[in-house]
């Protein structure tokens, strides 16, 4: 495996269930499932309507649900994949994560990026500006939330991990470098290998360690014994599939499951033989 600085995590596998075109009792019952599956991480998405296929449709908000996960689940970290910073204030998105990481007991994390679906801004009344506008906005916000998680009363249960996602190199990926626990990109093993580059050029300017920050992507409908060997030699360890209605495929998540257990079980052979 790859001696990269953040090849030292382990695997980790997240389902990503979509809430759109279906019901919430549906989403409630994948959830549960994916869960006694045993993934590690359970997200939604932080849109208002759906992102693809007929553009009205059923679909449910972001916040509103992860707290109700929260309730609904007992090991399983939850967060969303991403939440938008534009659509509330940041010091109110704070105290918002705070809260449904109490209620989870310590499961949330934090995953935020500067926004891009120009008709939630329209609808909903928020300004939708431009890309930079939205990306130093985007850095604002991160500062604003954790210097509010310093004052709130309680506090988080710990720090809560914020993950970063985008692929754009000269805002996005310095953003992630100053303040993220998991940067989140798209792309193959290739194009994900240069942004870790990118990622960890960064690091050295801003003076942070490039192996504090975990290295996540989405793998959709690809299988481990397609892209999981590329992906794993790029630095990515936290792998996430996309759960979509109206049947909620188990499937797949079990394939990286079995990838995740073994590839975790060779790393901690690898790790007792060095000693």
């Amino acid at each position: 495996m790859s001696e990269l600085p953040y090849a030292t995590y382990p695997v980790r596998i997240g389902v990503q269930i979509q809430p759109q075109y279906c019901s919430y009792a549906e989403i409630r019952r994948a959830a549960a499932m994916y869960e006694e599956l045993g993934v590690d991480v359970l997200m939604n998405w932080d849109h208002f309507f759906p992102v693809y296929g007929p553009a009205d449709g059923a679909h449910y908000e972001c916040w509103t649900m992860l707290g109700a996960w929260a309730e609904a689940t007992s090991k399983v970290t939850i967060g969303p994949l991403v939440t938008c910073n534009s659509y509330r204030n940041p010091d109110l998105l704070a105290d918002m994560a705070r809260t449904v990481d109490h209620i989870s007991g310590g499961r949330l994390f934090l995953g935020i990026g500067a926004g891009w679906n120009e008709r939630d801004y329209h609808e909903y009344g928020y300004e939708f500006g431009t890309a930079a506008s939205r990306l130093a906005s985007l850095g604002e916000g991160l500062r604003r939330i954790e210097r509010r998680w310093q004052r709130l009363d309680p506090p988080p249960t710990r720090k809560i991990p914020i993950l970063v996602g985008g692929n754009g190199e000269q805002k996005t990926l310095r953003l992630a470098a100053m303040h993220a626990d998991i940067w989140h990109g798209f792309g193959d093993a290739a194009v994900l290998a240069h942004k870790h580059r990118v990622l960890d050029e960064w690091c050295a300017k801003v003076g942070r360690d490039p192996g504090a920050i975990e290295r996540s992507t989405r793998v959709f409908r690809r299988g481990p014994d397609e892209v999981g060997e590329g992906l794993l030699e790029a630095g990515t360890r936290f792998f996430t599939l996309v759960a979509q209605s109206p049947r909620f495929d188990p499937a797949p998540v079990r394939d990286w499951l079995d990838f995740r257990d073994d590839m975790n079980k060779a790393r901690l052979v690898d790790t007792a033989s060095s000693r």
